[in-house]
């Protein structure tokens, strides 16, 4: 089976994927969100040279375990480090070779860019974004200028803890979007919560 790419990051409420200086500092922590969970859904990773850098800076060379991460640049020489190559060639060529393995899906980190150049070239299956409860006013952009696309909403997630709305739609002619696993169940700890206070004003109720 085809394997999906799928466009999965964080966007301030007024559409920017980073800061001016590419600094994603904005960006909302909650515990609900199971990183564990959303990064065993892949086994390949790709990225632009700006998304890149700032990643190879927190981690080694920014190779992400249990993965194989593929960088495009045409500025940057063609290198290969532990878990990660960066490339000078086409990323339509390599994304559709990459797609065309088997395997768990492909995660489109960023940015913007490579995301337009693979979105116009029918590759993106899926785009899935946290919106975080942010207004940055600038930055780099969801998506840089081209032609639209509508999308078909799958499933959403709201965190209420911190505000953050996941949301996740379908390309047209792409495979579908999977539901929305990494997020931990708001009813399960609404549950327990209730249980706990139930426990404290009569702790018979709690036995």
């Amino acid at each position: 089976m085809t394997k999906r790419l799928r466009y999965q990051v964080a966007v301030s409420l007024d559409g920017f994927i980073a800061g001016p200086r590419g600094e994603y500092d904005w960006i909302v922590m909650d515990r609900a969100i199971d990183f564990a969970a959303l990064y065993n859904e892949f086994d390949t990773v790709v990225m632009g040279r700006k998304t890149y850098e700032p990643v190879a800076a927190q981690r080694n060379h920014g190779a992400m375990r249990g993965m194989e991460v593929f960088v495009f640049s045409r500025t940057m020489p063609a290198e290969t480090y532990p878990g990660v190559r960066i490339v000078n060639d086409d990323p339509v060529d390599v994304v559709r070779a990459l797609k065309a393995k088997s395997g768990r899906d492909i995660w489109l980190f960023g940015g913007g860019t490579l995301f337009r150049t693979l979105l116009d070239a029918g590759l993106v299956d899926t785009v899935e974004v946290a919106v975080m409860p942010v207004l940055l006013s600038s930055g780099i952009p969801l998506l840089p200028p081209g032609a639209s696309t509508t999308l078909k909403l799958v499933d959403k997630k709201i965190l209420p803890t911190s505000g953050i709305v996941v949301l996740s739609y379908s390309v047209p002619g792409g495979i579908p979007a999977p539901p929305i696993r990494f997020v931990k169940s708001q009813k399960k700890k609404a549950k327990k919560r209730a249980i706990s206070v139930s426990g404290m004003i009569n702790p018979g109720a709690a036995a």
